[in-house]
């Protein structure tokens, strides 16, 4: 891949890891209930906010360090609307690598036309590009797979 192509890599390669962030530790404590550490501290009052402002019904322990939550067992019906909500979510990290491919695409026409780049070297940059951003949705589609199943299994 040239090296016109990196910094397209690197946004698409930003889409994937937003939809894989962590900011702290999760466990299982008890059969259903999960304990999150977060690694800054700091932390603990906003991760408690997006909990209580998000659907999931759950209202969090807060101890000052670790954050308790303590899970019903889910119904058919609650797993196959979380796995739709990760779709979505994967759906947005696609179109996110894929306006990353169009900028790219935009760039390598604006420099052609500026005669920086010949037409040979435009479509390897623009063939360069699809190819990453078929590996990058392809990776969001795996990630997606993985955690339907993971949803569903329970």
């Amino acid at each position: 891949m040239s090296s016109n192509t990196k910094a397209f890599e690197d946004k698409m390669k930003s889409a994937v890891e937003h939809l894989e962030q962590q900011v702290a530790s999760v466990a299982v404590s008890e059969a259903r209930t999960l304990t999150i550490t977060p690694w800054d501290r700091t932390l603990l009052r906003a991760i408690s906010k997006a909990i209580l402002a998000s659907d999931v019904g759950i209202n969090p322990i807060d101890d000052g360090q670790t954050i308790r939550l303590n899970f019903p067992a889910p119904t058919e019906e609650r797993r196959k609307q979380l796995a739709k909500e990760v779709s979505k979510m994967g759906e947005e990290a696609k179109v996110a690598v894929r306006n990353v491919r169009r900028d790219a695409m935009d760039k390598a026409k604006a420099m052609k036309k500026a005669g920086e780049l010949t037409e040979d070297t435009q479509k390897t940059m623009e063939e360069d590009v699809q190819k990453l951003t078929d590996k990058y949705v392809k990776n969001i589609d795996a990630a997606v797979e993985e955690k339907q199943k993971e949803i569903m299994s329970v």
